[in-house]
C-alpha cells in the first residue's frame, strides 16, 4: 500500500511538472539571456523581423495595463517586449503604475505616493474598459522575476530616482533583459556610469538630437530610437542616419493609430509603419498587430 502511495505521488509530482513546463513553453518568449543577446535582438539589419513592443503590456478586455497577467496573455500571441511605468509608494517600494494617481486603473483613489505597498495590495486593477479584475497592482521586483527568460522590459521614465531604478536592476541582476527610456543624454550617461551595457530606449526626433547622445558617449550599440507617433516625411532621414549606426527605429502607434476604430484601418497602418521603415512598433493592441503584420512579406 505504502508503495503505491509512493508511486502515486511520483507520477502525480511528474504530471504537475509536466503541465508547468508545458504552461512556459506555450508562451512565445524571446531570446534573449545574456547582454550580449541583448544588443544582438535590438541591433539593427534590413534582413530582421518587425519587433513588436507591449505599450503597458497591452489592453485587452479582462487584462489590465502594466499587470503580470497581461505580459502573459500578450506573450501566448507573440513575442513581444514591453514598456512599463515604474512608480514610488510612500514607503519607497517600485511598483507599475502609469498614472500618478489611482482612480482611472485601481479600485483605489488618490495619489500612489500616499500609500504604502501593504495598503496598495488591497485594490484590484480595472481593464481599459473599467471592469474590475482580479489582479493587484505588482511590485518591479515581481515583474522583473517573472520576466526572466521570458522578455524584455523597458522601463519607463516616471518619478523613481534613478539611483534606485539601477539599484533594483543590479540586484536582480537584470540588465541581459533590461530597457531603460531616457529622454536626454545626461540621463543616459548616469545609468552607463552605473554599468557601460545598459541599453536604451531614447528619444530621436531630428540629426541634432542623434548628435546630442554621440557627442555624450552613448554606444550606438546601446540604443534603440523612439522616433515618433506617425508616419512623416523627416522619417526617412532618421532611418537612414539612425539605421547607418545600427539603431534600430520605433514608432509607437499607442497615441496614434491604435485609436483608429476601424480594425482594418488599424491592421493597414500597422502594416503601413513596418513598410516606412520602422523594425519596432509600440503598440497597445500587441495581438493585433502580430495578426497585422502576418501580412507582410
Amino acid at each position: 500500500m505504502k508503495r503505491f502511495l509512493y508511486h502515486g505521488g511520483v507520477a502525480t509530482l511528474i504530471m504537475f511538472c509536466f503541465a508547468s513546463n508545458l504552461s512556459a513553453q506555450s508562451l512565445q518568449t524571446l531570446p534573449v539571456k545574456t547582454i550580449q543577446d541583448l544588443h544582438d535582438f535590438f541591433k539593427w539589419s534590413n534582413q530582421k523581423a518587425p519587433i513588436i513592443s507591449g505599450h503597458r503590456g497591452g489592453m485587452v478586455k479582462g487584462f489590465p495595463e502594466n499587470s503580470i497577467a497581461t505580459f502573459e496573455n500578450t506573450l501566448k500571441h507573440t513575442p513581444a517586449f514591453f514598456e512599463i511605468d515604474p512608480r514610488l509608494t510612500k514607503d519607497s517600494v517600485i511598483v507599475l503604475l502609469h498614472d500618478a494617481t489611482l482612480d482611472r486603473t485601481t479600485t483605489g483613489t488618490g495619489k500612489l505616493g500616499d500609500y504604502t505597498w501593504e495598503e496598495l495590495k488591497k485594490f484590484r486593477l480595472k481593464d481599459a474598459e473599467g471592469n474590475v479584475t482580479e489582479h493587484r497592482i505588482p511590485t518591479l521586483a515581481e515583474v522583473i522575476e517573472w520576466a526572466r527568460g521570458k522578455t524584455i522590459l523597458n522601463l519607463d521614465r516616471k518619478d523613481v530616482p534613478f539611483a534606485m531604478t539601477a539599484a533594483l536592476i543590479r540586484k536582480h541582476n537584470a540588465d541581459a533583459f533590461m530597457m531603460l527610456t531616457v529622454h536626454a543624454p545626461e540621463q543616459a550617461q548616469y545609468y552607463l556610469r552605473d554599468n557601460k551595457n545598459r541599453m536604451f530606449s531614447v528619444f530621436i526626433k531630428s540629426k541634432a538630437e542623434l548628435e546630442s547622445y554621440e557627442k555624450a558617449g552613448v554606444p550606438a550599440a546601446n540604443m534603440i530610437a523612439y522616433i515618433g507617433p506617425t508616419i512623416k516625411p523627416e522619417n526617412k532621414e532618421l532611418y537612414q542616419l539612425l539605421n547607418g549606426r545600427g539603431i534600430m527605429c520605433m514608432i509607437s502607434a499607442a497615441s496614434s493609430y491604435d485609436k483608429l476604430t476601424n480594425s482594418e484601418e488599424r491592421a493597414a497602418a500597422y502594416r503601413a509603419i513596418i513598410a516606412d521603415g520602422a523594425t519596432i512598433l509600440e503598440t497597445d493592441r500587441p495581438i493585433e498587430v502580430a495578426e497585422a503584420l502576418k501580412k507582410l512579406k
